[in-house]
């Protein structure tokens, strides 16, 4: 298979799947909560119906509110096209550093923070408070969790990383598997999942990301859903080929692309299956509980570096 095919399908996995992604966790949640649940396509129809309705804009709004939206979403794209999702070969010097997307994430949050504030709602306010201190509080534990497989395998590119990770005695993966855990609660973070956030409200003394976007409509809205369900599949990769490489083709072969993308599909599936689970049978915290829980992370990811 060619470079260019490979290429392609590597900037378009991350979009393109991510709102299925989304749909998986819910019809997970649904049955282990004893419901139907929505289909797994329902959030492409909820995109879809979204990027042809009208927009309401706030007469108070900059070109704050109505730029980030775009910023974010492509944001995500590039790094979405700089993780590793089923090869490791095709690394690039660019974006792929850990600290390059790190700060990348960081900036998504920051637009969406700050375009929670632009329009002067209360609402928009306490949730672009809250994101900002959840993320401030987070990125430690997500920057030492990536710096223990950078130290592991000596590269701090994520690609390179997948390939040394991949290769190396399970006996040795001890510090990885501690890393990992302080990245999952992370994850769980960042993504605005339980315990930290809950996805599918709108009470007032509950929501953080809902918050700062309850002014956006329309087409706008949709692309800032799109890029919130860009950012949760760009973190399971994350976790899935840096943490678990496993699987992820070191060659342009078909046999091993057509493995590698079935190995990240059960991975994938196995993230959303637990995140599913933890949305089911923990609660969701208290704010001022929430520095806890990523202290914890935080400590995880030291020991991991503590243990190399």
């Amino acid at each position: 298979m060619t470079l260019g095919i490979l290429w392609t399908m590597q900037i378009l996995c991350i979009p393109a799947l991510s709102p299925l992604i989304i749909g998986v966790i819910r019809k997970i949640k649904a049955v282990l909560q004893n419901r139907k649940g929505a289909s797994v396509l329902q959030p492409y129809r909820d995109i879809w119906k979204l990027l042809h309705k009208d927009e309401v804009i706030s007469a108070d709004a900059s070109w704050i509110f109505r730029f980030a939206p775009l910023a974010i979403f492509a944001i995500t794209l590039v790094v979405g096209a700089s993780v590793p999702v089923f090869a490791s070969f095709m690394a690039n010097g660019f974006t792929s550093d850990i600290l390059v997307i790190v700060y990348l994430m960081a900036a998504a949050t920051f637009f969406v923070a700050l375009a929670g504030m632009d329009t002067g709602s209360a609402f928009g306010g306490f949730g672009s408070s809250r994101e900002v201190t959840v993320a401030a509080l987070a990125e430690g534990g997500l920057l030492f969790s990536l710096l223990t497989v950078a130290l592991m395998s000596g590269t701090s590119n994520v690609f390179r990383v997948a390939e040394t990770i991949a290769s190396a005695e399970l006996t040795s993966m001890l510090p990885a598997f501690f890393a990992f855990a302080g990245f999952f609660i992370v994850l769980l973070a960042e993504n605005k999942r339980f315990p930290f956030d809950n996805p599918s409200t709108h009470l007032e003394l509950t929501m953080i990301h809902e918050a700062m976007i309850l002014e956006y409509s329309g087409k706008r809205l949709a692309l800032i859903e799109w890029a919130s369900a860009n950012k949760l599949m760009i973190f399971i990769a994350l976790g899935a080929n840096l943490f678990f490489p496993w699987g992820i083709a070191h060659d342009a072969s078909m046999v091993a692309l057509a493995g590698a993308l079935v190995a990240f599909a059960i991975k994938a599936l196995a993230f959303c299956a637990s995140i599913a689970v933890v949305e089911s049978v923990i609660a969701k915290l208290r704010f001022f509980r929430l520095p806890d829980v990523l202290f914890v992370s935080f400590i995880l990811s030291v020991i991991a570096i503590g243990l190399i």
